[in-house]
């Protein structure tokens, strides 16, 4: 099987010459593929290519998707949660998150995560692979035919831990920025950190993209060691000075911004001693902080943090010189934590 998605236009001009068609028909398939208005992933839809040209890539193993929608969940707020089947009868979750001028496509980068994180539904049935950088783009394609319009803004903040498939995402990125026309600072990668992966990223950054633009976000979740390893267990793999110093590495390495990604859970990291820990760690060096709020999940122990706490939290950062925003969550009607519908279906 050989997926077209993610080819450039040059990749699918070669394609058509090789089949003893003009290159513009290359660019054919180019414009109909990353056409947000073609909902039929059916190369034999294509139908500005003439019949037997599309019956031969077809009959070649040629294909746009892998995957297939299994389950929508629409939440009040317009977040689109959409549970989608790979060829190998895997699951994968991947997220649209609306507003007026922007689309945002939560991505994941792997069928489960290795990672165990505490919080999170995704973990609790462990990594069964990677993704492939077609299946990461194809998500992409289904939330913009799912709601209609262009994707803006990505986040890989969906299943898995993006720096275990570095190729592969740097690949999709790759794809993302030229062939979706997606600057990379709209761009968000987010990992748990992983030793020596970060100085990874940043080099093959230069090596596939050429540069690195997009914002590296750690899910931090916690002002010190021992918080943190309660929240993520391979967190003892790593201390947190340790990924502090990468951090600043990465900063002077890419000259970009890194954001530290804090999910406020109720009396585990929501105190302003916290606050105070948080801000000793981070001052001096480029950076931003991202206060979330815990979307519940059945059978964790976890609770939201206070709206209060939240509020009082934020404003120790601020005065203490912490760039901080407060990031609410989205569609909490609908399963939107991460692995939590997919997690429901393995339930059903």
């Amino acid at each position: 099987m050989k997926n077209l998605l993610g080819s450039s236009v040059k990749d699918l001009e070669n394609i058509a010459l090789d089949y003893g068609q003009a290159a513009f028909r290359g660019r054919q398939i180019y414009n109909w593929i990353y056409n947000y208005k073609n909902k039929d992933k059916n190369i034999e839809q294509i139908e500005v290519l003439p019949f037997d040209f599309r019956k031969k890539l077809k009959d070649d193993g040629y294909k746009v998707s892998e995957l297939s929608i299994q389950e929508r969940n629409l939440a009040n707020d317009g977040t689109l949660k959409l549970l989608l089947s790979t060829d190998d009868n895997e699951s994968i979750e991947c997220v649209g998150i609306p507003t007026e001028k922007r689309l945002t496509a939560c991505l994941s980068s792997q069928v489960g995560c290795p990672m165990d994180c505490k919080f999170c539904a995704t973990g609790k049935e462990g990594l069964k692979r990677s993704l492939k950088a077609s299946e990461i783009l194809d998500q992409i394609l289904f939330i913009e035919n799912e709601m209609n319009r262009k994707v803006t803004n990505i986040v890989f903040m969906g299943m898995g831990e993006p720096l275990l498939n570095i190729d592969q995402l740097l690949l999709s990125i790759r794809s993302i920025n030229e062939d979706f026309q997606v600057s990379q600072r709209k761009i968000t990668v987010s990992t748990v950190a992983v030793p020596k992966m970060m100085s990874k990223l940043s080099e093959k950054s230069f090596q596939i993209l050429g540069n690195c633009q997009f914002t590296l976000a750690i899910s931090l979740h916690a002002s010190n060691q021992k918080t943190r390893e309660t929240i993520i267990p391979s967190a003892k793999n790593y201390e947190i000075k340790n990924i502090i110093e990468d951090s600043k590495k990465f900063v002077r390495e890419t000259g970009r911004r890194v954001s530290f990604e804090y999910l406020m859970l109720n009396g585990v990291n929501d105190k302003l001693e916290h606050a105070n820990e948080l801000s000793n760690l981070l001052r001096g060096f480029q950076c931003h902080v991202n206060l979330i709020e815990y979307n519940q999940i059945d059978d964790v122990e976890f609770k939201r943090a206070s709206l209060k706490n939240l509020q009082l939290f934020e404003s120790r950062l601020s005065n203490r010189g912490i760039a901080v925003s407060l990031r609410k969550s989205r569609g909490l009607d609908k399963n939107a934590a991460c692995g939590q519908l997919r997690q429901n279906s393995i339930n059903k």
